[in-house]
């Protein structure tokens, strides 16, 4: 990858076209928010290789393992865990799921840390993107699952009209990510500690109907609504939770022989109820 492709990369973020446009957020961090992302786990078919592409992509370690399952993670917060069954089949893009797992930075600098490394390192990338509340970097795994690799803009930047949080789809400026180095050498030695899985993005069948389901049964208010997607969260972030039927239209179950989203752990601090989940698309939801 060199600076070029990030440059023309955002056109490959097309899929997220510019939104409509929640009243003034009181908080900026995500794990700030009543209920945040705390985990992803993914079913592998090759948990070792996937393991060293998110060492080497996205700066994760390993921590630990549990029989087949691999825990990655910043320093000692776990984000990732890897199942590997050899048995299973490589998910279709059009079946429900994962879109992409969004790791979110601590900050700017981080963020130009990152595309240093990754320019040296030649990671290809699929998209970039300025969404006016974040900066973001678009990756996709070993095994075809969606990475995003993003830092916030400061919460008082954001707009809200109407209830909903102005995001949209614009050119990234690498430029002036990269400025923020000043006359510092970048340094990239993975991912810092307070890196977090910011939000996740999930396909769906039905993305009116997903995101309902977030706001009545997981109790996610909708920040941003569209007819083919649906922008959550709680605490007034921007998104905790997205659920889009670009690519799934239709879908139904998911198969448990693919490979893909296994689980999405949420973690509440408002001591209400937890319990485990699971959407019409087979999705499981564990709130702890």
């Amino acid at each position: 990858m060199n600076r070029r492709d990030i440059l023309k990369g955002a056109g490959a973020t097309a899929l997220a076209s510019t939104l409509p446009g929640l009243a003034t957020a009181s908080n900026s961090l995500p794990l700030d928010a009543p209920i945040h992302v705390g985990t992803v786990g993914l079913r592998v078919q090759n948990a070792e290789a996937m393991s060293l592409w998110y060492q080497q992509a996205v700066g994760l370690r390993e921590l630990e393992r549990d029989g087949s399952t691999l825990w990655l993670g910043v320093g000692t917060e776990r984000l990732l865990a890897l199942t590997e069954d050899s048995r299973l089949t490589l998910a279709d893009r059009r079946e429900a799921g994962l879109f992409h797992t969004a790791f979110l930075l601590p900050s700017r600098r981080d963020l130009a840390n990152w595309i240093s490394m990754a320019i040296d390192q030649q990671v290809p990338v699929s998209g970039t993107a300025d969404h006016r509340v974040s900066e973001a970097i678009y990756l996709t795994d070993s095994e075809g699952n969606g990475v995003e690799i993003y830092a916030d803009m400061p919460q008082d930047t954001w707009e809200w009209k109407n209830g909903e949080v102005q995001m949209g789809t614009f050119q990234l400026d690498v430029e002036g990510i990269m400025g923020t180095l000043g006359l510092l050498p970048p340094m990239w030695r993975g991912a810092p500690e307070g890196t977090s899985i910011g939000h996740v993005h999930l396909k769906v069948g039905d993305a009116t109907r997903a995101g309902q389901w977030w706001q009545d049964t997981m109790g996610f208010d909708a920040v941003s609504t569209r007819d083919d997607a649906v922008f959550l969260s709680t605490g007034g972030y921007h998104h905790h939770v997205a659920v889009n039927e670009w690519l799934s239209a239709g879908a139904g179950l998911r198969s448990e022989n693919a490979t893909g989203l296994d689980f999405v752990e949420l973690r509440r601090r408002d001591g209400g109820a937890i319990g485990q989940f699971q959407d019409d698309w087979g999705t499981r939801i564990n709130l702890v």
